[in-house]
């Protein structure tokens, strides 16, 4: 038997130990991410980057001659591409890309609850960056968007270090689920918060990491309200770790401050569970 105290006491061990070696990102991606997460990303840059990566160059350009997006002629760079979808979809498609492939692992009990937490990131990732669309509040749709992907980086984090200490010291670790995930609740915040200042994302997301479950935060941080309710509307579906919770999102102190109708909950609510292959 596992004791949750212990295991907890030995998780946050490993995890000093690993968060100065342990990669979440290689690094171009990495540099990507961070050109995209500014204010006002560098177009210049974004191009550059983008196209050293050729999985990332290649589905951008893709996209772009797709169906939805297709003009009279077909773009063959990056550069064309990115004119054609816009920066904040440009910031949607590649946050996607470059993150569903690291929700992955070996191990097949940490590669089930991955696959869990990256459908959930996802979720709230669309989630708060359709509430920026619908509500004017100076934020923009990526930064929305990238918001809602990060806030439980701390998660994936715990569960790469996990991993790679079941790698090193080749030992069948066994952990039981619902210590894991209770371990998990108690330290993502902080370990969010660590990893992206070390990786050094802007310090609203590491803030956002920190505090979207705190009862005492930042209402005038908007962008960290469009995250908590978001997160409110993914566990409210049960788009994640656990199960649907019997909450009222209406009533919920972000929904009131954010002013949301039944309808603006309803239409997000309609996209997150119908949209085909988001989840995929």
């Amino acid at each position: 038997m596992v004791n949750q105290h212990a295991f907890v006491a030995t998780l946050r061990t490993f995890l000093d130990s690993e968060r100065l070696t342990l990669p979440v990102f290689n690094p171009i991606s990495l540099r990507v991410q961070q050109e995209l997460v500014r204010k006002e990303p560098n177009v210049a840059k974004v191009v550059k980057l983008i196209s050293a990566d050729q999985s990332l160059s290649s589905n951008i350009v893709n996209i772009a001659n797709s169906a939805m997006y297709r003009g009279l002629l077909p773009v063959s760079t990056v550069k064309a591409a990115i004119i054609r979808l816009g920066l904040s979809e440009v910031a949607r498609i590649a946050f996607t890309d470059i993150n569903k492939k690291i929700f992955t692992s070996r191990d097949p009990q940490i590669d089930a609850i991955m696959k869990k937490l990256w459908q959930h990131s996802l979720g709230c990732a669309f989630a708060a960056g359709m509430l920026s669309q619908r509500l004017d509040f100076g934020v923009m749709q990526h930064e929305a968007f990238s918001a809602g992907l990060f806030h439980d980086i701390g998660k994936l984090f715990i569960l790469k270090v996990l991993a790679e200490k079941k790698k090193k010291t080749k030992t069948r670790l066994v952990v039981p689920e619902d210590i894991l995930l209770a371990a998990m609740g108690l330290l993502h915040c902080e370990q969010g918060d660590h990893l992206l200042r070390q990786i050094q994302m802007p310090e609203v997301l590491a803030l956002i990491a920190r505090d979207h479950h705190e009862e005492d935060y930042d209402r005038d941080n908007y962008l960290l309200v469009l995250v908590r309710m978001a997160n409110h509307i993914c566990h409210a579906l049960g788009i994640g770790l656990e199960d649907p919770l019997d909450i009222v999102l209406l009533k919920q102190p972000e929904a009131l401050q954010l002013c949301l109708s039944h309808s603006d909950l309803e239409k997000i609510q309609k996209f997150l569970q119908t949209t085909a292959g988001l989840f995929d």
